[in-house]
């Protein structure tokens, strides 16, 4: 593969802030996911079942609310990443500067989502106020997060210190996934009821949102944006998309984002009917829930040494191809013990883990690529298009595996009282590990054979952006 590329003539002007890059940047970065968690996730998680069983809304309401919504936030996390590329630089930097302001509104919206009071409303009220509330909350997390994802770029030129921070954003989304996933339900429930109490689910979202606030408040001390460019005019945004068109490390990256979200969306979307239904062991669930979360942790204390030592592509892409192994294995295997099963999806799942520990750090490289290869820097833009993709992956996930569930022959109940044929549970344990074998094993190949920002090419990028900063 050739490694060469052509330096542009005409380049985006960038300086340095000399302040060295340390354990406080990512430590700070870290807090930035914690703080996304704690406002997406807490929607992501909980929404449905608030707006089901609080408000009184039907599912298939909120599932349309849910689809348009969705598809305005990619659209959106494009729009955002425009703006704040074509936004002027302050004293803190271009994407200090959008999260310190749009925290606020975020954050209050994230509180007004589950307001208690709106269940005395009529039903038609209601859903106006639904639909309002969670399509402005989506767009006004696109004005956070992607600023947040854009940043990193921004806080070291070097790719092993993009490495770190990319490692510890991952960290910080695990812990801020556990503090939802685990915290929320204890206290959102009546003492001695498993009725959903619409005030202690307010105050516990108030505190997440007060959590939320301390997390982008620490982003915003701990982290230093180093890498600062002063545009050489706004680039005209057909001739952008024209450029990220024909950009081919953008394109393949957002190709395998998709299939690796794809991979863990049906993963996690599929636990639930597998042990409900192919091992009727309800009390392992958790366990298997958590195991991209504990691959993460343990995963994470290497990847800035596997980087420097091996590369990001390089690295990567031989977890996904480990993934690949461990899921086929558990397709022929066909096991009926709980115990081999947990074992073996931990260990595929080592590969949706690395990606999502380097995913960060990717774009980063593709964001050098493109300055390097065209002469302009467009962090947000680059950001909003794999933020976009990730969007359209998680719709895709739910859909397809909501269909092959019907054909496979799924009953469903109300009740949960279905009982399924033993075809269809065995068809259950097929699509759980099939559908992220797929996935892996597309990711791993597309990646070795077409991802061109192998090792040799992100140093001898990083190193050329070194020597423009300096002159």
């Amino acid at each position: 593969m050739e490694d060469t590329v052509k330096h542009s003539q005409s380049q985006d002007k960038t300086i340095s802030v000399k302040r060295p890059f340390g354990t406080q940047d990512k430590i700070g970065y870290m807090f930035g996911d914690v703080g996304n968690m704690l406002t997406f996730s807490t929607a992501t998680t909980f929404l449905m079942i608030f707006y089901t069983n609080v408000l009184g809304v039907s599912a298939g309401i909120v599932g349309i609310l849910f689809l348009i919504a969705r598809f305005i936030d990619a659209f959106a996390d494009l729009g955002v990443g425009r703006l704040v590329d074509n936004s002027d630089l302050k004293h803190d930097g271009r994407f200090h500067p959008w999260i310190r302001v749009m925290k606020y509104p975020l954050l209050l919206l994230s509180i007004l989502l589950f307001l208690p009071w709106v269940s005395h409303l009529s039903i038609s009220v209601k859903i106006v106020y639904i639909f309002i509330t969670y399509i402005t909350w989506g767009i006004l997390y696109s004005t956070v997060n992607i600023p947040y994802g854009s940043m990193a770029s921004s806080i070291s030129s070097h790719p092993a210190d993009k490495t770190s921070l990319s490692t510890f954003r991952s960290i910080g989304s695990a812990i801020g996934t556990i503090l939802v996933s685990y915290f929320i339900p204890m206290f959102m429930y009546a003492k001695g009821s498993q009725q959903i109490s619409a005030t202690r689910l307010f105050t516990v979202v108030t505190l997440c949102a007060i959590g939320g606030f301390l997390a982008y408040t620490i982003l915003g001390h701990f982290t230093t944006e180093r890498v600062r460019t002063h545009k050489n005019g706004n680039v005209p945004l057909s001739t952008l998309f024209k450029k990220l068109l024909t950009d081919r490390a953008l394109i393949v990256l957002v190709v395998i984002d998709i299939l690796i979200c794809v991979a863990l969306y049906s993963y996690t979307s599929m636990v639930s009917y597998l042990f409900n239904d192919y091992f009727k062991n309800k009390g392992a669930m958790a366990i298997a829930m958590l195991s991209i979360s504990l691959a993460v942790f343990l995963l994470a204390p290497f990847t800035k040494k596997l980087y420097e030592r091996f590369g990001r592509k390089e690295t990567t892409a031989s977890f996904l191809v480990l993934g690949f192994v461990f899921f086929t294995i558990l397709f022929f295997l066909h096991t009926h013990s709980i115990m081999v099963y947990l074992i073996l999806a931990f260990l595929g799942s080592l590969g949706i883990g690395m990606f999502n520990l380097m995913v960060w750090a990717f774009i980063t490289d593709v964001i050098d690529n493109e300055q390097v290869e065209n002469g302009i820097r467009e962090d947000g833009v680059v950001y909003g298009v794999n933020s976009f993709s990730r969007k359209v992956a998680q719709a895709l996930a739910g859909g397809v595996s909501g269909l092959l569930l019907s054909f496979i022959g799924y009953k469903a109940s109300t009740t949960g009282g279905a009982v399924q044929t033993e075809a269809v549970a065995n068809h259950i344990y097929q699509l759980s590990v099939g559908l992220p074998a797929v996935c892996l094993g597309l990711g791993a190949l597309i990646m070795i054979l077409w991802y061109p920002l192998n090792k040799k090419r992100v140093t001898a990028n990083a190193e050329y952006l070194n020597k423009l900063n300096q002159g």
